[in-house]
């Protein structure tokens, strides 16, 4: 692989590190040519908690692709996931008393609401920056009404923040290698494009993500992300509930689950006890099959309020009669329960519920590459105004 056309993407994940290169075919789509994924050693619950070992586990993988590929890599594009990232969602105006809306009136919004945010966050640094909603004389306009005529404009924008620490420590591993930050992208923001592209008729929905340890809802509007927030719990609490409750073992509550799967929940019999099969090492029990499903359906009851239902946080976000993409990562989780995540939802709110497998890596790996190098159509770029010195103005008056 040529050097000059190598590319290079890492994912930080509670999880893993994944390490994928590819290049640019002849049709300029990405194609990847070797895929590693390693345990993300010296990471945990959105935080480096060992740099040293990070540093040394991505150094390795890189040089092993590297050697493999026959190139050296420039630049890298990395996808954050579960880091703290704050949303902070703004709106900024412009009275245009009857006169038409200029590129440059848009530029002042985004530029002095992006300098109130860098004032206000300073141990923050902004990473993606949405145009979200364009509003004139109180009526949504689908793109930028620039040249259009009108008595008020307001235009909000959705900001995106990482911990200056976080940023750190994330350039701190990449230096090692001698490797360039291209672009870093937030994993709820390319999958999110990722599903919009798959669908073109939906580009506002709420995403409800559920993995075994932690959890995470994401909301777009319009194309834009407006809002994620994480939570440290998963799928697990739901076992784990189970276990503590009736007195059983991990591996009974699992393969329980796991045995179940097949059958009707509602063909359960009230007075049906755990088969004795399922103590083959330990004493018997006496538990019936409808507790294990009760406690199951309180525990998901628990989780669907604190992430959606009841959570303040989300309360300004349009929850009208939209779509909420449910990805849960326990596959045994999602087809024996999902009625029991289905319910609650139905009844107390007006959107309607898909659920959807685990998005594909390698299609998000490539989206996030058509990201880096081109953008995302919501996505705002503050233009920087600079100060000519006078030396600078004499030398643009010499030579332009």
């Amino acid at each position: 692989m040529n050097t000059d056309d190598s590319i290079l993407i890492v994912e930080i994940n509670e999880t893993n590190y994944i390490f994928v290169a590819g290049f640019l075919n002849e049709d300029n789509n990405f194609q990847i040519s070797e895929k590693t994924i390693v345990s993300s050693y010296g990471f945990s619950k959105n935080k480096f908690t060992n740099l040293d070992l990070v540093k040394q586990t991505v150094k390795k993988n890189i040089e092993i692709i590297e050697n493999k590929l026959n190139c050296i890599f420039k630049e890298v594009t990395i996808i954050i996931d579960n880091f703290y990232c704050l949303p902070v969602n703004v709106s900024g105006y412009k009275r245009l008393n009857g006169s038409q809306i200029l590129k440059e009136n848009i530029s002042f919004i985004l530029n002095s609401t992006k300098l109130s945010i860098t004032e206000n966050e300073k141990d923050k640094t902004i990473l993606h920056i949405f145009n979200s909603k364009s509003i004139l004389d109180g009526a949504i306009v689908e793109n930028l009404p620039i040249g259009l005529f009108g008595d008020f404009y307001n235009h909000e924008l959705s900001f995106f923040l990482i911990k200056n620490n976080d940023l750190k420590n994330i350039k701190q591993i990449f230096y090692e290698s001698n490797i360039n930050i291209k672009k870093i992208l937030i994993k709820s923001f390319v999958e999110g494009t990722q599903l919009i592209e798959n669908n073109k008729k939906e580009d506002t929905f709420f995403i409800l993500k559920i993995n075994k340890n932690s959890s995470q809802i994401n909301y777009f509007e319009k194309s834009s992300l407006r809002y994620i927030e994480n939570f440290f719990f998963g799928s697990n609490f739901i076992y784990k509930d189970v276990e503590k409750v009736c007195s059983l073992g991990n591996e009974i509550v699992k393969k329980f689950f796991l045995t179940e799967l097949s059958k009707n929940i509602n063909d359960v019999n009230n007075n049906e006890f755990l088969e004795k099969e399922y103590f083959a090492d330990t004493n018997y029990r006496k538990i019936t099959k409808e507790l294990i499903f009760d406690v199951a359906n309180s525990r998901i009851e628990e989780i669907l309020n604190i992430m959606f239902i009841k959570n303040t946080n989300i309360k300004f976000l349009n929850k009208s009669s939209i779509q909420l993409i449910t990805i849960i990562e326990d596959k045994v989780i999602q087809n024996i329960l999902k009625n029991y995540f289905k319910t609650p939802l139905i009844k107390k709110t007006n959107l309607k519920i898909e659920f959807i497998d685990k998005l594909n890596s390698d299609t998000s790996m490539i989206t996030a590459t058509t990201l880096s190098n081109y953008g995302w159509k919501k996505e705002a770029i503050p233009i920087t105004q600079t100060k000519n010195s006078i030396i600078s103005k004499i030398f643009k008056y010499l030579f332009n």
